[in-house]
């Protein structure tokens, strides 16, 4: 089953530190605090810390903002650019600083032991691998999905067994997640 969302109306729940909000879009399975899978947009106001998530991959990709650049303690430096997705551990100890005003971003978590993430930037159509989860996210343009049209901002995710998805304009650009049982 597919389960459409839009940015604007998912539930934004601010950080303990101040310094952000975050959107979710889905923590699978639902109703369980032990997610397996949890992906997310995210609002960076200010400078700051992560939350550690000990045992929890992570894939991070900036939506928009001029960048922000991340400090893993002494171990790397990462800047992040628009639509390019960056791998970590959630257990890195990792300051986040600003590169201009406010960004948001788009953030897949996968319990290490249990699931592995897949994010790519796709203008092209795209048909989501048997017994997969996933998410789809629309960064640009518009995208076909059935007798579905969806705009920048919007996305679908599903549990498993996805649906084919095609560009429906020109400008088409997608966020792409594909979350594979270990």
């Amino acid at each position: 089953m597919m389960h459409f969302f839009d940015m604007q109306t998912l539930p934004v729940s601010r950080w303990r530190n101040g310094g952000g909000e975050t959107r979710e879009i889905i923590s699978f399975p639902p109703s369980v605090e032990a997610f397996s899978w949890r992906i997310s947009i995210a609002t960076i106001a200010q400078d700051g810390d992560f939350s550690l998530f000990p045992g929890i991959d992570r894939v991070i990709t900036l939506l928009d903002g001029d960048g922000v650049e991340l400090n893993a303690r002494g171990k790397y430096q990462q800047l992040l650019l628009r639509n390019q997705p960056f791998v970590f551990a959630g257990e890195d100890e990792i300051a986040s600083r600003l590169i201009g005003g406010v960004s948001s971003d788009f953030n897949v978590m996968t319990r290490r032991e249990t699931h592995q993430a897949a994010v790519r930037v796709v203008n092209e159509s795209i048909f989501p691998a048997a017994e997969t989860a996933g998410v789809a996210y629309v960064l640009a343009g518009e995208w076909v999905l059935g007798d579905r049209r969806l705009q920048q901002g919007q996305g679908v995710w599903w549990p498993q067994n996805g649906e084919p998805l095609a560009p429906g304009s020109a400008d088409a650009e997608l966020l792409f997640t594909e979350i594979r049982q270990r």
